[in-house]
């Protein structure tokens, strides 16, 4: 088994040193050990740890969530089922985030469209929208 130092392990799974660290407190990787010489050195485990943090977070998890896949992975007899079901839930909130962004891009538009037809004048359709502070919480 491979021993890696933390400037290693942050080398090899693309991250700087602190968020090796982030993630050591956060319970992600596991606690490093010592070597005689007193510094910290990760197995080769920890690397495939960190590759997999990193992609989860690509593919849109949280550090909790990715906590909870990492947990199933080791822990669970039906971690497939589980893990299916967290992905799905996932699919479903980056499917809410898409329709959120489309109706922001829809009301952008039409800001952009309102302002290209008021010709030259001092007013600007998109300052006096972001000024008249309607929205859905504002109403």
């Amino acid at each position: 088994m491979e021993r890696l130092t933390m400037g290693e392990l942050a080398k090899r799974g693309q991250v700087n040193r602190e968020t090796v660290r982030y993630y050591e407190q956060r319970g992600l990787l596991p606690r490093a050990s010592r070597s005689m010489a007193g510094y910290r050195v990760f197995s080769d485990d920890a690397l495939r740890r960190l590759r997999f943090i990193r992609h989860a977070k690509v593919l849109g998890f949280s550090l909790n969530e990715i906590g909870e896949l990492l947990a199933l992975r080791v822990n669970s007899v039906d971690a497939c089922d589980r893990v299916r079901a967290r992905t799905q839930a996932k699919v479903a909130d980056i499917d809410k985030k898409i329709h959120s962004l489309q109706q922001m891009k829809a009301a952008l538009s039409e800001l952009i469209s309102a302002c290209a037809r008021r010709g030259k004048t001092s007013d600007c359709p998109i300052l006096d929208s972001l000024d008249a502070n309607v929205g859905p919480n504002n109403t």
